[in-house]
């Protein structure tokens, strides 16, 4: 292997682990706090790429759409904050519907709800998009730059610019918030953190928010 291809490879591996560990921070967020595994954490994100799908179709953007300028960015800042919204709504409430009615059950309870919300979830997107491979349209321009040996391209640096500056906002909301702060005192114990008057239900629920968001 090259040192090219290796450094190329580095690169898209770096934008897909930045996609990755984005997924995996609303995972352990929910975890952490309810320490339940949420079976219907990645469907959510199927949901939200739908709805991202939909939302381009509204605005008239297919696979064969090349929007350029203000037409680029409005389209890209409607699809993300359209399917951000959606998911984040979606999560508060499986939070409310399926989880929180059985927080003081056995373990094993919302384990069983959590599967049925994923499988929901799932079926949902099946009977709305059907179960043929979707292809995301392509609205980003062809942009590269070549840095030395490797050429990176403009939606691989998009990701890892935006996956990094949202993980740099998360850690800087949950270590210098009155929420964040909430949300570590819960995490750690749920029943003292509502002793000291922390709305317990209320932080969950904006977890779940962040979290799915």
């Amino acid at each position: 292997m090259s040192v090219q291809l290796l450094f190329q490879i580095l690169v898209v591996g770096l934008a897909t682990g930045a996609i990755y560990a984005l997924i995996a921070l609303g995972y352990t967020m929910v975890y952490g706090i309810i320490e339940l595994i949420n079976f219907a954490h990645g469907d959510i994100f199927m949901i939200g790429t739908l709805v991202s799908i939909a939302i381009l179709g509204l605005l008239g953007i297919s696979r064969d759409s090349h929007p350029t300028g203000l037409t680029l960015v409005s389209v890209m800042l409607i699809a993300c904050l359209g399917s951000i919204l959606v998911c984040a709504v979606l999560g508060v409430v499986i939070e409310r519907v399926a989880y929180r009615p059985l927080r003081n059950s056995p373990r094993l309870a919302p384990l069983i709800s959590a599967i049925g919300v994923s499988l929901i979830l799932e079926d949902l997107g099946k009977l709305w998009k059907g179960v043929s491979y979707i292809s995301f349209p392509q609205i980003f321009p062809q942009i590269t730059l070549n840095v030395g040996l490797v050429t990176i391209s403009g939606v691989n640096i998009l990701v890892i610019g935006v996956s990094f500056s949202l993980m740099i906002a998360l850690q800087l909301m949950v270590s210098r918030t009155s929420t964040g702060r909430a949300m570590r005192a819960v995490a750690q114990d749920r029943e003292a953190a509502a002793l000291m008057g922390v709305n317990v239900d209320r932080i969950i629920a904006i977890t779940f928010f962040i979290g799915a968001g």
